[in-house]
């Protein structure tokens, strides 16, 4: 590779970097591990108690065996189990995360817009009613030296 060739790919890295997206998006990785420790903690601190006044506190712990014997854990375990309660463990962080996204960005992102939407169209209108009412006096203007110049002033 040429001098010319690295400088244009680098120039083109640069580039692509200093873009909006990317930092964009860089940003929206760190905000989302952030938020998953936040999720986490939740599902940990409060759900899984919830859950444990029905039955046990560790919602991993919930399993059915497909094959038997199902004894023991890890790699010393025998028959072949399913681990439905880490599957609904998940389901509830994924459902606590998305509710969260929910209503606390999309919904008031989507109401904000609406208003802004609202007082553009608001505006829009505002400004046809005056293009309106202004043909309308154009008109009555024209209307008035029609009638001014009497009988026998036939328009052109």
């Amino acid at each position: 590779m040429s001098d010319k060739e690295r400088t244009s790919v680098w120039q083109g890295f640069k580039a692509f970097l200093m873009r909006g997206n990317v930092v964009d998006l860089a940003v929206a990785v760190v905000i989302g591990a952030a938020f998953t420790n936040i999720v986490n903690a939740v599902v940990k601190g409060v759900i899984n108690p919830l859950v444990g006044a029905f039955g046990t506190k560790d919602l991993d712990s919930y399993s059915s065996c497909l094959k038997g014997p199902c004894e023991g854990t890890g790699d010393a375990a025998t028959g072949v189990r399913i681990l439905w309660g880490s599957v609904l463990g998940a389901t509830l962080q994924f459902l606590i995360t998305a509710a969260v996204v929910y209503f606390l960005m999309v919904l008031p992102m989507a109401k904000y817009l609406a208003r802004l939407e609202a007082r553009r169209k608001a505006k829009e209108g505002a400004e046809e009613v005056v293009e309106v009412s202004e043909l309308e006096v154009l008109k009555e203007i024209r209307d008035a030296l029609v009638s001014q110049r009497g009988p026998g002033h036939g328009e052109r």
